[in-house]
């Protein structure tokens, strides 16, 4: 399996907890990233559209708010399983950095051969 890009990361798991809508997501991944990720409205709508597509998430309900539609989406059986098979792999990959920096010399005191 691919690795996930971080948005698609950061995005499922903004509705992880309960269903949102686009602007509740964009907000929620900001915060999830510590504000390291503002994710653009279009940037946003394509990949809500991508991972619909694939099965991960799906649309929860619609309502109209001052005449506009607003959409809100849940993370469906499948994205949650995808999301939780991402976040396994990202704690194996921190572990043997981790464990590779330990036996790493420190900076400018390389190992003798």
């Amino acid at each position: 399996m691919a690795s996930m890009r971080r948005p698609s990361f950061l995005i499922l798991s903004a509705l992880a907890v309960d269903p949102l809508h686009g602007y509740a997501v964009i907000r929620e991944v900001t915060r999830l990233s510590s504000g390291t990720v503002h994710l653009a409205a279009g940037t946003l709508y394509a990949a809500l559209d991508r991972l619909t597509d694939e099965g991960l998430i799906e649309v929860d309900r619609e309502e109209t708010i001052d005449g506009r539609l607003r959409r809100y989406y849940r993370l469906t059986i499948p994205g949650a399983s995808a999301l939780a098979a991402e976040a396994e792999q990202m704690r194996r990959d921190a572990r043997m950095v981790t464990a590779r920096l330990r036996r790493a010399a420190p900076a400018g005191n390389p190992k003798p051969a």
